[in-house]
């Protein structure tokens, strides 16, 4: 087949605009055949803006040829073959309108897109703009947003496509056309080109042992993987050594396995430290600052002692990032030097896995709610599916409305059929709870910890040694997973997902299986279930009713800026209600009676059912059914705690987005204080618990974490031990901290026109200085979107980019990415920023902290705990703003140094560090870095010569 790869520059991305360059690349039988590419004379001045990404200016284009020369040269070699281009819509208009203008007729071939194609092709990609895909498969792409260059890069990405096909499956490429059967479009041409092609190719099939069920999968049967060493290895293992010699071992395979390995002395006291509480079963707490390696820490001795002891040793996280980052850098890292064999597992919540029965159900019944959409979906996990080991989300990367695909065939236990399912020895859950009890260590989340608590701890195995990684997040995601909520949608699904209308939901499906089998009772199953539906339509009624009040209620009570978010919250407090509160009650015993009924007569429908039929398709379909029902008692049930108020120790409360209005309306429970609850759950009863983070301390101070924790008291060593590593950065050569100390003062939540102003000025002369590479952290999003336009006004003639968080995309990973794709960049960002960036190197030379992060002191949760704080006649300012906000801005002022090569500078806008008694709470909680503070008009010239010299 033969394809022409083409690619425009142009002077906008309207069909008004002009082309100014073209570059044209023919691919025959998989190799590139003919080049073109040529400048085009435009009609009209080239815009500034177009001029920086190109590097195309007026003068270039002066004496180049005619719109309509170009196109006689071009168009001839389109003649017979599929157009290809990235994001060919783009391309494809501005080649049509070119040909209307110039007089020839409109190219009329097969038009394809690579991201589409990508997308399917390649399921783990993580972002499909033209240069990162480049780089992901290791091409060269020397001139971005300069035609002949990006032409030749799609047009190697499209070969290597093309070479993708070849390499699949022959199963996988019959499953991806099947799926496009009925599209008329060209995607569907191709890809059903493309079965026909590998039809003929494929005389012997190598993959036939790896089809089950007409899929191909890269797993065997769970049940048949083994423990890492058999029972007589685990008699002598470790058992006659001790640690000291075992991980002398370790250091001298390290040693063999990297050139320049140096001992880490903080790293090698962690070990020491964390083997030590195993030992003697104590809890012990350790703050170790960037750098430390505290990954390896803490997983050599609990590697050690899990073998050694027979034990398991549960290691939680925080974000599932870094459980994948274990997974994939530190584990096969330590399979590599570690002296005997060991498995760890990683281990997270099940709706992070595919069903497979729902998976197959799903593309059988063609149940797509986005034809277009859930088609690419369903054939990016068809590939997908050929090549992952662990069936888990974090390996594919969706777009537009994969994720809501992945809800509808995710993993979960209202509708597992268990060992009925004859997906069942294949499942990716039921592998990963088996690996778990096969593991050394497993490695898992705190939402999974908590989850597990609420199961009765039948979710993880039995274990008394535990390692909790990013530490300061723990007592935050107690108080969530201990509470409850209740958001608009999860309830509005839930109903879509039994109803959506009379063609689809899992009650129209089952229907359509009744009236086509043979069942006596047909007829009164179908009446049964016609008689839930006008149930149904009411609690919608009654759900959208009460919603749109708890709406109205919250935009009487709230400003709508609450906070970073600019969610509008309300608390409620049972002692003093709204007025309307009583009515709004009705409401709910109303939703309460209704979902009651409609669940006994499905339950009662589902038992029947289950009893006459053993259909496979028909019993998956009840089985789904009935998981739905239960979602809906859970939903009913966590209303009425919302509404009723039962639990005099919880805080309730209301939130929305003023731009969703009640369809955002989330209700939240959440219990006053957990810390009694950790201490129950997990400090009384597991042998070892080990705490770590890099930010635990406050003025050098343990004392406030134990107590969020309820790790108290911190005086009995025995019980518990406390550690602060010394960090292995020279600071005071590293960074430069900076404070303005004549800055204007915010008073209050919201920033005045004086301090807007200052702050782009500011802001803009400094990364005008640095040529961007700046971070920009802010506790409010609201101030963030009133900088951003100013700033990227004053940056534009400097060819600096500014990106801003929820501004340019709301996604942090593709904003990080877009950061470090253009080293002349400035990155606004507010909550999420504020850890978990990783950005090593020069890309990140100055970070700027706008203002101290305190936690908004309205929210329901911070209000509550401060009213306990003067109960107990403390000062919930000094008691727990300051350190909570402390501990932020450690985590913060850390995105900085990531390496020991790091060098930059901090600028802190926020003068009350030098104005008030707690601003040096802050300053001393810093791991040492130089700290000066000037005049806002010195700064400048402050950092150029710290950034010139090498000790400034």
């Amino acid at each position: 087949m033969r394809y022409a790869v083409i690619d425009f520059e142009t002077t906008g991305d309207q069909p008004s605009d002009d082309i100014i360059q073209v570059g044209l690349v023919v691919i025959e039988d998989g190799a590139i055949s003919r080049r073109y590419a040529s400048l085009v004379k435009p009609n009209k001045a080239i815009p500034e803006f177009i001029v920086q990404l190109t590097g195309i200016t007026d003068a270039m284009v002066a004496d180049a040829p005619a719109l309509e020369d170009v196109l006689s040269d071009m168009l001839p070699l389109l003649a017979d073959s599929a157009l290809v281009a990235h994001n060919a819509g783009f391309d494809h208009m501005f080649l049509r309108y070119a040909c209307e203008r110039s007089g020839y007729l409109p190219f009329d071939g097969r038009v394809l897109d690579t991201i589409p194609v990508l997308r399917v092709l390649f399921p783990g990609l993580t972002s499909l703009q033209l240069s990162m895909v480049s780089a992901a498969f290791g091409l060269e792409h020397d001139r971005p947003h300069q035609a002949d260059s990006d032409a030749e890069a799609t047009a190697l990405i499209w070969i290597r496509c093309l070479e993708r096909f070849d390499e699949l499956p022959l199963m996988t490429v019959q499953k991806i056309a099947q799926l496009f059967e009925s599209d008329p479009g060209d995607l569907g041409w191709f890809f059903q080109e493309m079965r026909l092609y590998k039809e003929q190719q494929s005389v012997i099939d190598p993959d036939t042992e790896r089809y089950f069920r007409q899929y191909v999968l890269n797993v065997g049967d769970w049940d048949q993987e083994k423990p890492a060493r058999s029972e007589k290895e685990d008699e002598t293992i470790g058992k006659s050594e001790t640690f000291d010699s075992f991980y002398g071992k370790i250091r001298e395979n390290l040693r063999e396995r990297f050139e320049h390995f140096e001992e880490r002395e903080a790293q090698q006291q962690m070990i020491m430290e964390v083997e030590s509480a195993f030992d003697a079963g104590r809890h012990l707490m350790v703050e170790a600052g960037t750098g430390t390696g505290k990954s390896l820490g803490y997983l050599i001795p609990s590697l050690y002692y899990g073998i050694k002891e027979d034990k398991k040793v549960i290691v939680s996280t925080h974000t599932i990032n870094l459980q994948e980052q274990l997974r994939g850098r530190d584990i096969p890292l330590l399979q590599d030097i570690f002296p005997v064999p060991f498995r760890a597992a990683v281990l997270k919540g099940r709706s992070h896995y595919l069903c497979l029965r729902k998976f197959e159900q799903k593309l059988y019944n063609r149940d797509f709610a986005s034809e277009k959409d859930d088609r690419i979906s369903a054939a990016q996990m068809v590939v997908w599916l050929s090549e992952t080991k662990h069936g888990d989300d974090e390996e594919l990367y969706f777009a537009n409305r994969g994720a809501e695909f992945w809800q509808t065939v995710a993993s979960d236990t209202d509708s597992c059929l268990n060992r009925m399912c004859p997906w069942f020895k294949k499942c990716f859950y039921h592998r990963a709870r088996n690996e778990a009890n096969i593991a050394d260590v497993v490695i898992t989340n705190h939402s999974l910890l908590f989850t597990d608590i609420q199961a009765e701890n039948r979710l993880l195995p039995a274990y008394k040694q535990l390692v909790i990684d990013e530490a300061h997040h723990f007592e935050e995601v107690a108080s969530k997973h201990l509470g409850m909520d209740l958001h608009y949608g999860s309830m509005v699904n839930t109903l879509l997902w039994l109803y959506k209308d009379a063609r689809s939901g899992q009650l129209p499906s089952l229907q359509f299986r009744l009236e086509r089998g043979s069942e006596q009772k047909a007829a009164e199953w179908n009446a049964a279930i016609e008689s839930v539906y006008p149930r149904l339509a009411r609690i919608k009624e009654e759900w959208d009713k009460l919603t749109e009040l708890l709406f109205l209620l919250i935009g009487e009570r709230m400003d709508v800026s609450s906070g970073e978010t600019g969610q509008a919250v309300l608390r409620l407090k049972p002692d003093s209600l709204p007025k309307s509160w009583s009515s709004l009650q009705v409401i709910e015993e109303n939703i309460y009676l209704e979902i009651t009924e409609t669940a006994k007569k499905l339950d009662r429908l589902v038992s029947e059912l289950k009893e006459e039929t053993d259909e496979f398709s028909t019993s998956s379909v009840l089985t789904d059914l009935s998981g739905s029902v239960k979602q809906l008692v859970r939903h009913r049930d966590v209303l009425r705690f919302c509404m009723r108020m039962p639990e005099a120790e919880h805080v309730y409360w209301l939130e929305a987005s003023p731009y969703y209005k009640s369809k955002s309306v989330q209700l939240f429970a959440v219990p006053l204080d957990v810390s009694q609850l950790l201490k129950q759950h997990f400090f009384d009863t597991k042998d070892s618990v080990v705490l770590t983070s890099a930010t635990l301390t406050v003025n050098k101070s343990f004392q406030y974490s134990a107590s969020q924790l309820g790790l108290q008291p911190l005086s009995d060593e025995e019980k518990v031990k406390t550690v602060q590593l010394p960090s292995p950065f020279q600071y005071r050569q590293q960074a430069l901290v900076l404070i303005p100390r004549d800055f204007p003062s915010v008073k209050g939540a919201t920033a005045d026109a004086a301090f807007l102003e200052a702050l782009a000025g500011s802001l803009a002369d400094v990364a005008v200085e640095t040529k961007g590479r700046m971070l920009v952290l802010f506790t409010s999003h609201r101030m963030l979107k009133q900088i951003h336009p100013e700033l990227k006004e004053r940056l534009k003639p400097h060819a600096i980019h500014v990106l801003g968080q929820g501004v340019d995309s709301g996604n942090r990973s593709k904003l990080i990415r877009m950061f470090r794709s253009h080293s002349a960049s400035v990155l606004l960002g507010t909550s999420s920023f504020w850890e978990g960036v990783d950005i090593p190197g020069e890309a990140l030379t100055c970070l700027a902290i706008i203002r101290l992060p305190f936690q908004p002191p309205n929210h329901p949760l911070v209000e509550a705990k401060n009213e306990q704080v003067k109960k107990n006649n403390q000062n919930p300012f000094t008691a727990l703003s300051v350190p909570q906000a402390v501990i932020r801005f450690k985590q913060g002022f850390g995105r900085l140094v990531r390496t020991a090569q790091d060098r930059g500078v901090v600028i802190i806008y926020d003068t009350r560090v030098l104005e008030t008694s707690y601003g040096r709470n802050f300053l001393y909680s810093l791991p040492g870095p130089k700290i000066e503070h000037m005049n806002t008009q010195h700064l400048v010239s402050r950092i150029s010569d710290w950034m010139g010299g090498e000790n400034g």
